[in-house]
């Protein structure tokens, strides 16, 4: 069975514990309000205590986002390309 992983920044992971740790929420209520599992919350607050600065992997952070970002940014250019040469081709095929 193939599950899709979901990955979470490193700002998603910090502003998680923050709920546990400055807002008084239970691990399980956090959680729950987030919508993942309990068990993830306690090892990301092991990472943070353990890792503290170095917690959270590199390149899972807004590094990661951007990278993304500019990916998406980059397949959305070529297909308004490839639009704007079918509009053209269309519009010369009517008259």
């Amino acid at each position: 069975m193939s599950e899709n992983r979901r990955k979470y920044s490193r700002e998603f992971k910090v502003d998680a514990m923050g709920l546990v740790t400055k807002q008084g929420y239970t691990v399980r209520q956090a959680a729950e309000s987030l919508g993942i599992r309990e068990n993830m919350l306690w090892r990301w607050k092991k990472q943070l205590q353990d890792e503290d600065a170095a917690a959270f992997k590199p390149g899972e952070g807004p590094g990661a986002e951007v990278k993304q970002l500019r990916e998406e940014n980059r397949r959305l250019k070529l297909e308004r390309d490839i639009l704007k040469k079918a509009t053209a081709f269309f519009a010369k095929e009517s008259q």
